[in-house]
């Protein structure tokens, strides 16, 4: 998310309530805007049709379906969008932007190529006995949230941020009525709905980047396979993270006790998908938070104390600017927690209310809590990964990482053989014990970095 912060400190300098509010609406927007339509787009296609759509199972085939293509295609994308985003920053530090296009189009091409291969294999071998039309709906759905996925992550770092929600609105928009449209065609017309949509999306970001940068020399180029421009950890880590985020969903969609069988092999858990998509609206709030004061206050004194060590600032002006940090990064993580703490407070209160708006049974209401706690500290995980980001401490990253996703299997494991009081607490625990590791180290590298900026080097 680096360079958001610009158009941040820009409303923020009005000192007015009316910047105030703009600031946290447009760090909200930009923080959970994509992911938020598609939640409720999803939603939206199969309140509409379940009237419609006969018989009525088909809907559910269809959610589940385009939840299988959303987890798989952000596991596999996480492999390279990190990074790319790397060899991309990098080329522009080098002022090499003529580089960027040409590579984007040969990483495309990988990425497409391995999503054809191993969604061909899933479909057509693991998945026998669908139909045609599904399997190849399916298998260009893949392909194009691979797609998707890639030129989301290069335009975050263009700082194209608007042009992202408004593509993703305009998309899922399209998705909704195309799908709504075609869902006399059943199962196949609503993916057929989904698939336009994304090919719409996926086309405007192409359009977007190529009118962004320039094509001089080559068409397509490798040059971010490169051994010497490779991170082997940012490829790990964006593995590890995606992983880490989706497997206790996958342990609950294939434990017989917690899933049924939807479509051929593909499976999905009533009592816990619910409540996590529900428990990921509640993060609005404090993504707003994390991108406002990250993004300002921290990365303001963070640019200030590098400026002053590259500049040959005097020692007590660095130590200053490094207490700045600490203190910003403090004041952002006590931010976050209170506006979590208070969405946790109105699920409590406001929960049993929405349920019953949604038709859903209370007894979603214990696991509704526990995922939105999980949530809401998932938020304070990725401000801390985010720091470490920008101090560039990718190991620690790396480490953090492997422990959030071997502890929500661990957890979750446990909680699946212990019955249904504790479903939810795996993932809940794993994030809280991987942000409390994450807010010891990063006390003692903020304490150490001194040291590390100016010995290590």
């Amino acid at each position: 998310m680096a360079g958001i912060g610009f158009e941040l400190r820009r409303l923020l300098r009005k000192n007015t309530l009316v910047g105030l509010v703009e600031a946290y609406a447009y760090a909200g927007i930009i923080g959970s805007g994509p992911w938020v339509f598609s939640i409720i787009g999803i939603l939206l296609i199969g309140l509409f049709s379940a009237s419609v759509v006969v018989p009525s199972y088909l809907v559910t085939q269809f959610q589940t379906s385009v939840t299988y293509l959303v987890a798989s295609s952000l596991i596999l994308t996480g492999l390279v969008q990190l990074a790319f985003t790397r060899f991309v920053s990098d080329r522009l530090f080098e002022k090499k932007k003529d580089a960027i296009l040409p590579n984007l189009h040969g990483l495309l091409l990988i990425v497409v190529a391995a999503a054809c291969l191993i969604g061909t294999l899933c479909l057509f071998v693991l998945l026998p006995g669908l139909g045609l039309i599904y399997r190849l709906l399916m298998l260009a759905g893949f392909v194009l949230m691979c797609g998707v996925w890639v030129l989301t992550i290069l335009l975050s770092g263009m700082k194209r941020y608007k042009a992202i929600v408004a593509l993703f609105g305009i998309s899922y928009a399209l998705i909704v009525l195309s799908a709504l449209w075609l869902r006399p065609f059943g199962l196949e017309g609503l993916l057929g709905g989904f698939v336009f949509g994304n090919f719409v999306l996926l086309a405007g970001m192409w359009v977007m980047t190529v009118r962004e940068f320039s094509l001089e020399h080559h068409l397509v180029s490798f040059d971010f396979a490169d051994r010497k421009l490779l991170y082997p950890s940012l490829i790990a880590i964006g593995f590890l993270y995606n992983l880490g985020i989706w497997i206790d969903k996958f342990m609950f969609w294939y434990f017989p006790a917690t899933s049924d069988p939807i479509i051929g092999h593909l499976r999905a858990s009533l009592i816990y998908d619910l409540p996590v998509f529900l428990s990921y609206l509640s993060i609005i709030p404090g993504m707003a938070v994390f991108l406002v004061r990250i993004e300002t206050d921290f990365v303001e004194y963070y640019d200030k104390f590098y400026d002053a060590v590259r500049d040959g600032g005097s020692l007590e002006y660095i130590e200053s600017m490094r207490d700045e940090m600490v203190y910003s990064i403090q004041q952002g993580l006590g931010e976050i927690a209170k506006i979590q703490t208070l969405a946790v407070l109105m699920t409590f209160v406001a929960g049993p209310a929405l349920l019953r708006t949604l038709d859903i049974s209370e007894l979603y209401l214990p696991l509704l809590y526990v995922q939105v706690i999980g949530a809401g500290l998932q938020v304070g995980l990725m401000a801390i990964l985010n720091v470490f980001f920008y101090l560039d401490q990718r190991r620690i990253v790396l480490f953090l990482c492997i422990e959030f996703v071997v502890l929500n299997v661990v957890l979750t494991a446990f909680t699946l053989a212990f019955g249904a009081a504790l479903y939810g607490y795996g993932f809940t625990l794993s994030v809280l014990i991987t942000l409390c590791t994450g807010l010891v180290m990063l006390t003692r590298q903020l304490n150490r970095l001194e040291y590390e900026t100016f010995m290590l080097q």
